[in-house]
């Protein structure tokens, strides 16, 4: 695919700790051979060290937005709409509503991750096409997407981390310690201040 586009992506999704981010990024048809250049491609098969490098790359090449929800917003906005996949829909459209005025792209590409109608109803009034597929980090602009998105959400985990003095541990499977850690030097409260409550891990640390 050459035409210029949109690609949107997130990062953070799977994670316990941490923000949630949705970045994008417009990709202009004479701008495809240079970002596979620099080494584009879906940030899960990078390094963080490689996504970190790449990103700051990418900004300088596209225009990009990115939207941050810190883990207290969203838990907010997780009870508002009680559906990961539709507080997705939310920031995706939010994404791409940013960049249809930065530019004249009349298609936009992300993940398919739910009802298509999610994001569609959230982009009416406008005129952007929105393509929906499984892996959809195969196309040039989205794999852009989710380096930006990787990077964010790794440069906010270590200031969250720092913040409340004990390193915050990547996604959901090794984070038990990092939790009764907190629990240990703060009250309960501190897990709505770094974490993503929904999560199962939550009502088992509490039982403790």
């Amino acid at each position: 695919m050459e035409s210029a586009r949109i690609g949107v992506d997130e990062a953070g999704k799977g994670d316990y700790f941490g923000y949630l981010v949705i970045a994008g990024v417009v990709l202009e048809s004479k701008k495809e051979d240079k970002l596979k250049s620099l080494g584009v491609k879906d940030s899960k098969l990078l390094s963080d060290m490689a996504v970190h490098k790449i990103a700051s790359m990418i900004k300088k090449e596209c225009e990009y937005d990115i939207v941050k929800i810190s883990p207290e917003r969203y838990n907010q906005l997780y009870t508002k709409f009680k559906s990961l996949n539709k507080l997705l829909a939310w920031g995706h459209a939010r994404v791409i509503k940013t960049l249809l005025e930065k530019t004249n792209c009349s298609l936009a590409i992300s993940d398919k991750f739910g009802d298509e109608n999610l994001i569609n109803d959230q982009l009416k009034g406008t005129d952007i096409e929105l393509v929906q597929k499984i892996h959809a980090e195969a196309d040039t602009a989205v794999a852009a997407a989710s380096i930006l998105a990787r990077d964010e959400f790794l440069n906010t985990l270590r200031k969250l981390g720092r913040e409340v003095g004990i390193v915050l541990p990547k996604g959901s499977t090794h984070v038990k310690a990092a939790a009764e850690e907190l629990l240990k030097k703060y009250d309960k409260n501190i897990l709505s201040v770094v974490a993503k409550l929904h999560f199962k891990i939550t009502k088992q640390i509490m039982k403790n």
